[in-house]
């Protein structure tokens, strides 16, 4: 396995300048926009860099520069460069220390600033919790990509895959749209969660109403209230539940770092798991896939559920492999 040589702090420097840049629209024009694109693609690692200090850039508590930026005529480049007012050699002071104070160089939900809006990717076993401009909270669960617009008279979330749970600010002139795929469901004042599965689009609702529906027929509208969940895809309603606010909560344990079992299959909750971790559960057996099991979990802690599987269940389990935790059934000792 190699790895590669890490960038000069110059790309950290030149970074911390375009982000700083960025942060004032007013003043950011086609040819920044098109000098910063030059500048990734000479070094493709530059993307990670730029995604980890916008990251930074979106702490809480981050420096704040006392000025507004003046244009800078020439592009940051391979070389470090002076800034041309206070601006940014506070704006670099700030984001590259709060990289270094807060420990998460890489490991915050990455923002990716786009024309329309902005993008969120989460890595595997990665919770972030973001807020929006508009006083809504995004919590996003781990391998999640989305993206977020917050225009003049609509918010606008598109889920590509994985799974986020809004807190929306109400704003009754802008509502608060989540699409995934066809699958669209419009927030009332409310709580809930949107998953993407490949049967369909899972919505649990904590808190409120939500409106859900098909862009293929917008008529057909349903409404899922606090404490009820619904499975759509693009041509209808797959699966509706009503039950206690409690449930939904349990189901959405992830929020704070936990896997809650009830009554679920080891098949099942072999896949939680590996939502979140590199080890993967192996269960070999389909019999044993299908045992039911109750119990709460630490997401990180596969090995953990192992060990209890083992204790209370007829099973062995095999980590001779370092990539697998492989499940099966144990075999029966005759006497």
């Amino acid at each position: 396995m190699t790895t590669s040589s890490p960038l000069p702090p110059a790309d950290r420097d030149a970074a911390a300048t375009w982000v700083a840049r960025m942060d004032d629209p007013a003043t950011w024009s086609a040819a920044d926009e098109a000098a910063l694109q030059a500048w990734l693609a000479a070094d493709p690692r530059r993307h990670g860099l730029l995604l980890q200090v916008q990251a930074a850039w979106e702490l809480p508590g981050a420096v704040t520069p006392p000025a507004a930026p003046e244009a800078v005529d020439s592009a940051p480049g391979d070389d470090a460069i002076e800034p041309a007012n206070d601006r940014g050699a506070w704006a670099r002071r700030g984001v590259l220390g709060g990289l270094v104070a807060a420990g998460i160089a890489g490991a915050a939900a990455t923002r990716l600033v786009l024309a329309n809006g902005a993008q969120y990717v989460t890595r595997l076993g990665e919770i972030r919790r973001v807020p929006l401009d508009d006083g809504s909270v995004m919590t996003i669960n781990s391998d999640t990509a989305l993206k977020v617009n917050l225009g003049q008279h609509a918010r606008e979330v598109e889920l590509d895959q994985g799974e986020a749970w809004f807190e929306v600010a109400k704003d009754a002139k802008r509502p608060f749209v989540v699409a995934s795929g066809p699958v669209r469901a419009q927030a009332i004042g409310t709580a809930f969660s949107v998953r993407k599965r490949e049967e369909g689009v899972e919505i649990l609702v904590t808190e409120g109403v939500v409106e859900t529906w098909s862009a293929a027929d917008a008529t057909q509208r349903l409404r899922v209230v606090a404490g009820e969940r619904a499975m759509v895809n693009a041509r209808a309603l797959v699966h509706y539940q009503a039950s206690e606010t409690a449930p939904v909560d349990r189901a959405l344990a992830w929020r704070n770092g936990m896997i809650d079992l009830n009554g679920t299959t080891l098949r099942e909750a072999a896949d939680e798991f590996n939502r979140y971790n590199q080890r993967q559960i192996v269960i070999a057996d389909p019999e044993v896939a299908a045992e039911q099991f109750d119990g709460l979990f630490r997401i990180g802690d596969p090995d953990g559920f192992a060990q209890t599987l083992k204790a209370t269940l007829a099973v062995k389990i095999d980590v001779s492999d370092p990539r697998t935790i492989r499940i099966e059934r144990a075999a029966e000792t005759g006497f």
